[in-house]
Formats: C-alpha cells, structure tokens, sequence
C-alpha cells in the first residue's frame, strides 16, 4: 500500500499509525506472547518477561486502537484457556492506560480476573469512557471479576501502588487462586513518561513482581505495552526482570501513605466488589451519616466520554516532552537507580546448627515438648530435601558476657552461670521459683551457644556474604526477660543479635517478626521505648488466657514514649473452653491458619513495614502455630509459612534472619522449617487454599488497625462505608416485603374486630325490641347483594380505626345487666 492509503486507514482508527510492516509486527508481537506462556505453563521455565512492539491491550476484536493491532494479551489468555486446559487466569494491567479491550473480551467470562490501574481522571483522560470506572464490575457469570481502579488524579506514587496491592490485589488474588498470572506491563506510570504523569519510581516494580510471584505456583508473565520515556521504560523494565530472576528487592522508602484520592479509589473499588468476594471484610458499613462519604468529582466539570466510536479520527499527532522537562526526569531517574541499587552476595544462604544445643534436655520428664529433637529433626529434613548443600554453613560460638549483657542485667546472666556447678537435686526447687523452666547441668553452656551462633549469622548477612540467613537453635528465648528466664528461654537470643547487629553494624532500623503462638513477652519489654526496633507480634491471646497469660499481649500496647507505635500486638482470641483440650484431641474448627496470618499481613505488617523500610529483619520463627502442635493449637500449613516469609524478603534489600523460637510437633516444625528455608533460597511458595479469615480473627485485625492507624498513615482503610447499589436494593426489597406483610395483616384484624363489635351492636339492639328490622333499614342484615360486594374487604382509613377504637369501648351485655 502507498503512503496515502496507509494514512487515509489511519482515519478509520483511534490513535492508530500504519507502515508496511505493521502487521509483521503485530503478528510477532502476539506471536511471542503465545510462546511465553506455553513455556510458563508447561514449566519450561518459572516465569517469563516478553519485550514486545507494538503493544496490545486497547485493540477490538473489529481492529487496531491505541497503538495497538492486536490484543496480544488477551489471545495468549483464550490460549491458556482453551488451548492449554488452565481453569482460570489473573491479568494485572498496570499500564497506565485503560485495557478497555481487553476488559470487554473477557466482562462475561468468570475464568479470567481482570485488574486494571489506570489514569481515569474521571473520565477526562483517554481512552475517555465511561466503562473504565470502578463500577464498571463485569456482567452475567463474570459479575466480580471485573477490577477497575482509576487514578482521577496524577502524580501517584509507590505508597499508592503499594496500597492498591495490599488493600485491593493481592487478597482478591490469593482469593481467586489462579493458574497463571499475566501482567499488561505497561511502564507509562513511571516517573518521567510524559503519558502518564505518575511518580512511581522503577525501583517499585521490583517489588511489584516479587509479590505477582506468589501467586499460581510462580507461573507469571510480563507482556510489554506502554512506557514512552526511554530512561523510566528501560530501568523499570530492568527492575522486573531481576525480580523475575530472584534478585534481592531494592530498599525502597519509607514509603509514602496513600494520597486522599487515591484512598477514595480503594474503598470505592472495595465497596462495589464486596458482594462478591470475602476477602474485603476490614470496613464497617452503614446506611446513615457515619458513613464515609466516597463521591468525588473533576474539578473541570463532567468528561467529555465517548459513547460511541465515531466514523472518522483526526490523525494522531504525538506532543514530544520538552528536552529540558526530558532531561531533567532522566537525571532524576538514574540519581533514584543509584540510590536503590540491587544487592549482590557471595552466597545465598548461611546457616548455623551445633549437636551440642541438644544436651540441654529435661531428665526428669524426657516427653517435656522443648526436647532437643526438635533442632536434629530440623536438620535432618533440610538435608532429605537437599536444602543445606545449597546454603554455606556457619561456625558455630558461645555468646561472650559483653554480648548478653546487650540486653540482660549481668545479674541474672551470672545467675544462669551458676547452673552449670549447681547440684542437680537443687533444681526442683530453683524450678519451682521460676516460670516454665527446666535446668540441666548443660543449660548454661546451651543457652551461650544459640545466642552466639545467631551472631554469627548476622555478620554473614551484614557483610553481604550471603544475602540471608537461619539459625537452627535452641533453647529459645522470646519470653526471656532482661532480669529473669521464663518459658522455656534463658537468653533472648533475637534481641540480642539485634543490638549486636546496631553496635557493630550501624543498623538503624530494625524490625522484629515474631510469628511463635505466644506473645514474646520479653523481646517486647527489651524495645518498648525503643523507635529503632519495630516489633510485631502475632499470636493466640484468647482475651489473656493463653501463656504468657500478660495484658501486655493484647492489641492496645503500642509501646511507651520514644517507641510509642512501634510495638505491634495483633492478638488473636478463641471462643473455645479451657476444657475443650481435655476431652479433645484435635484443634476445634475455626482456629486460625492460613487465612488469618496471610490476612494479618496484608492488611497490617506489610503496610507498616514499607512505611518503617527496616534496614534489617529479624524473625522469631516460632512453628507452635503450626496445624498438629500440641501447645499452640492453630492450623498454619508449611505453605502459610512460605507465604509470610516470601512477603518478608521483599524488604531490607533480602536482609532476613530467621531463627528458630517454639514448635514442638517434630514432623511439623521440621516441614515448616523447611518451607521457609526454600523460600529463602528463592523457591515459591504453593498455593493457598484456606482463604476466608474468621469473624474473630477479622475483629482482631481491625482493632489492631483503629489503634495503630494514629502512628502507620498507610493504615488509612478503616472506615465506615455506605451501603453499595446491590445491599441498598436488598434493603428495599426487604422493606417492600415487609410493607406487604403489613398490608395484609392489618385489615384482616380489623375487619374482624369490626366484625364482632357489630354482632355486639346488634345482639344488644335485639335485646331492647323484639320487632325484626325491615329491609334497607340502618339495622337490617345485608342483603345478597351487599354480602358479594364485601367479600373483599378493603384497607380501612384512619378515621374507620378511629371509630373501631372507640367501638371498642362499648360495655359488654354482662356489664349492661
């Protein structure tokens, strides 16, 4: 075709150019898009990115729009599905256009679940239709599946994406459970593109596909489509790929709190999907003036939308960014990638384990749950599942005096030292002073060896030798307090590295996970006037009545002066009886599990921790929550723990360190264990199947959140929501309903009290004269006539109930005799 022609087809098309080649390209173009997901889906690879023009998410299945000719995404996603057997497929479309077209292939199809972030600017911005609003939610069996999230204003930045994925896509996400992922990677909302106008920097998508991975067994795949500003393109696009590769996160933040707009998105979008999916459960709603008012508008009026696509187009005619504008987002852009390089090790993961822990041991109850068991078990598993030939393994040491003295008064160290020449017939009654503790002659020397050898992890992490690290240790120490052991713990060997990671390391911001079913009662003492460590704590509370048995554990300890908000209790209660262990064997139902931990970091840990941006983690890895403990009885899944550990390695650059608290199931300490040990070696969690926290663990989400929200901005969700279009027309059906059952009741109790009061009324006139009534006179009985016409009697009026309330009045024959 000539030049001419080319151009006169342009005008049959939205923002379409042609050339000779366009259809080799396009075809290319969906071509690859087909390959990449064969190879995902077959496993021939984990994951994929696909660097593809043009792009293709705006064209109709009639033709070309956009810039694009075919909608490449949309052809590999009816690929997957009818082709390669896969049941259902999440699309994120984060181009900062809308993917109208690829909303409109699949609006009726359940299979798919379609996620759109894109400028909106209430309609203002192109493509400039009304379908792109959050409203627009699918139809027929695709009813829910249909996610718009419109950005009506610009200038967004990572703490709004962050809090899109943590308040909007992931929960929906692990709630759909796909078979596969597929990202319309469009990199127009990075800074700089002049498309766009959005502030997130490319550092974010690192983190963005860190969370996507997950998801579906790690299939995941990026499909090019926009970004127009070649410096945020390319290191965005570079930023995704080392995510896919398994690099480490760059540190990113602190983050910040969602603008007002975008929160208005958010609950919008969350008040329209919330019929159709459970796991929007975090905001009160009501029908009156608590309710949080969520319209908004353009400040420019109502958009000119675009209800029907026109016969002819002007030519698309492209604004280029000015050089200066250009230049200056392009120096900003490579001082952020300086800033937030990605970290590189020597190894991966260090580990440290010493046979020698396990001569602490309890002679006279040989079946006590802290046996020395639990650490062999451990390593035996990790080694069956050939995880400890990939990790470097570590020294092992005793911690020095100086070391413990971090954190505990010499006094009570010098007191654990005397163990060791004590007699033994003298421990019953030291045992009998303290709280849940046994000692041998071997608990000293035990305890100075876990707390050491966690330093010596440390500095493999810190000096970057390997990237993380776990410790294999016992005795414990969470509830260890600075002046007294208690709770199996002589020593609190995580506080102690903390610091020691701080004096040695510089570490400035530190945040302590500690997931053991018991509060850690200790740790939070040592820090809860401290703003450098942020501990967060999730464990089984049941109102004060589980171990440590501490109001110190419930939801509105927050901390004390300096470190006033930085202590996180997310206490979780049980409506289960004392008793209930005593006639049963397994955990009663409705305990929590999956559900409730991945829904606790969702909505609270995560959005604090970006917001913190700690240079270094800690976790207190506790598996007492684990399904089959005998103490903790909760029923988290090894994959749960794969989950919380996969979303911890996002932060602190992959500066995680976990070491080993309670869990006293040896087969199911050692699972889980393992299952975050391969996580941390870069593996991908499995897939979730429990979903839906209960009543009792969302309650405890949200007063975590309405006590914290004061200190963390980006806790910014708990409101009060109106009632949505489909409550609001439940609600007025069931008024209907009830205004019928109404209108039926009442004049059927009345007519039969008028029907009485008038045989009164006429049983009594009998009684004065015997001369029958005549026809047609005020007394006389209803002729047939007039018994066919009140048949059906018809509702009274207010002066009749009036009257039959005074009727009603009238003495009875008994009272007149």
């Amino acid at each position: 075709m000539s030049k001419e022609d080319l151009i006169s087809m342009e005008h049959g098309y939205d923002a379409v150019c042609f050339h000779q080649n366009s259809m080799k390209c396009a075809r290319l173009s969906a071509g690859a898009t087909i390959e990449m997901l064969k190879a995902v889906v077959s496993d021939q690879v984990t994951n994929g990115l696909a660097v593809i023009r043009p792009p293709g998410h705006h064209a109709t299945k009639e033709g070309g729009c956009g810039h694009c000719y075919f909608n490449n995404v949309a052809i590999a996603t009816k690929h997957c599905l009818d082709k390669l057997g896969l049941a259902k497929v999440l699309i994120v479309d984060w181009d900062v256009h809308h993917g109208q077209s690829t909303q409109r292939m699949f609006y009726n199809d359940p299979r798919v679940l379609y996620i759109s972030i894109h400028r909106y600017e209430h309609g203002w911005f192109w493509p400039n239709l009304r379908e792109s609003d959050y409203d627009y939610i699918g139809e027929k069996k695709g009813l829910g599946y249909n996610v718009n999230i419109p950005l009506n204003k610009t200038g967004m930045t990572d703490g709004d994406y962050l809090a899109i994925f943590h308040q909007i896509i992931m929960p929906l996400a692990m709630e759909f459970n796909p078979d596969a992922v597929i990202v319309s990677a469009g990199y127009d909302c990075a800074l700089g593109c002049p498309e766009g106008e959005m502030k997130v920097s490319p550092p974010l998508f690192s983190h963005l596909v860190h969370m996507l991975k997950s998801l579906a067994d790690g299939r995941l795949a990026l499909i090019l489509e926009g970004g127009y500003h070649l410096e945020s393109l390319s290191e965005g696009v570079a930023y995704s790929l080392r995510a896919l590769l398994d690099d480490s996160c760059p540190l990113i933040g602190p983050s910040l709190p969602p603008q007002p707009e975008m929160v208005n998105v958010i609950l919008n979008c969350i008040n329209q999907l919330r019929p159709y999916w459970k796991c929007f459960l975090y905001q009160n709603t009501n029908y009156s003036e608590k309710a949080v008012n969520l319209a908004s508008a353009d400040p420019r009026g109502e958009a000119p939308l675009i209800l029907e696509d026109p016969a002819y187009y002007e030519l698309f005619k492209y604004d280029a960014q000015p050089k200066e504008k250009k230049d200056a987002f392009t120096e900003e852009i490579k001082e952020i990638v300086k800033a937030h390089p990605t970290r590189t090790t020597q190894h991966r993961t260090s580990y440290v384990y010493d046979d020698h822990m396990m001569e602490h041991k309890n002679v006279l109850e040989p079946s006590h749950p802290e046996k020395p068991e639990r650490i062999s078990w451990i390593r035996d598993m990790l080694e069956e599942y050939g995880l400890l030939k990939r990790c470097i393994k570590l020294a092992s040491r005793r911690a020095t005096q100086e070391e413990l003295n971090l954190v505990h008064d010499l006094k009570h160290i010098e007191r654990i030292k005397e163990l060791e020449t004590t007699k033994p017939r003298e421990y019953p009654a030291i045992e009998a002073t303290l709280n849940s503790i046994y000692i041998h002659p071997k608990s000293y020397s035990c305890a100075l060896m876990a707390a050491g050898s966690l330093l010596n992890v440390v500095d493999s992490v810190m000096t970057d030798e390997t990237r993380n690290g776990f410790a294999i240790i016992r005795p414990p120490g969470h509830h260890a307090e600075a002046d007294i052991p208690c709770g199996f713990c002589f020593f609190n060997n995580v506080p102690i590295a903390a610091k020691y990671a701080q004096k040695k390391y510089s570490a400035k911001k530190i945040m302590i996970m500690d997931w053991d079913v018991h509060h850690g009662n200790g740790t939070q003492h040592m820090f809860e006037s401290d703003d450098s460590v942020l501990y967060i704590s999730l464990h089984r509370y049941d109102n004060g009545f589980f171990y440590p048995g501490s109001a110190d554990a419930n939801y509105d300890k927050v901390g004390k002066g300096k470190g006033e908000g930085f202590n996180v209790n997310i206490p979780f209660n049980s409506k289960v009886s004392p008793f209930y262990y005593l006639v049963n064997s397994g955990p009663p139902e409705g305990m929590p599990g999956d559900a409730e931990y991945i829904a606790a970091f969702q909505q609270i840990v995560m959005p604090i921790c970006y917001e913190y941006a700690p240079d270094l983690i800690f976790i207190s890895a506790g598996f007492d929550a684990a399904k089959d403990d005998p103490l903790g009885g909760y029923r988290i899944t090894p994959g749960g723990y794969a989950h919380m550990t996969h979303m911890l390695t996002s932060l602190a650059n992959g500066r995680v360190i976990l070491a080993l608290e309670g869990g006293y199931n040896l087969n199911s300490i050692s699972e889980s264990f393992s299952a975050c040990v391969d996580v941390m070696l870069g593996g991908t969690p499995p897939r979730i199947q429990d979903t839906e926290p209960t009543a009792n663990a969302v309650e405890t989400i949200k007063n975590v959140i309405s006590v914290h929200k004061k200190y963390w901005k980006s806790l910014c969700c708990d409101v009060t929501l109106p009632y949505n279009e489909t409550e609001i027309l439940e609600l007025e059906k069931e008024k209907q309903e009830e205004t019928k059952e109404k209108e039926k009741k009442v004049p059927s109790d009345l007519d039969d009290l008028g029907a009485k009061l008038k045989a009164m009324m006429l049983e009594l006139k009998g009684s004065d004269s015997e001369t029958p009534p005549t026809e047609g006179s005020a007394d006389a009985p209803p002729s047939a006539s007039d018994t066919t016409q009140s048949a059906a009697p018809s509702k009274p009026s207010d002066d009749d109930i009036t009257q039959l309330g005074a009727a009603a009045a009238v003495p009875s024959p008994a009272d007149q005799v």
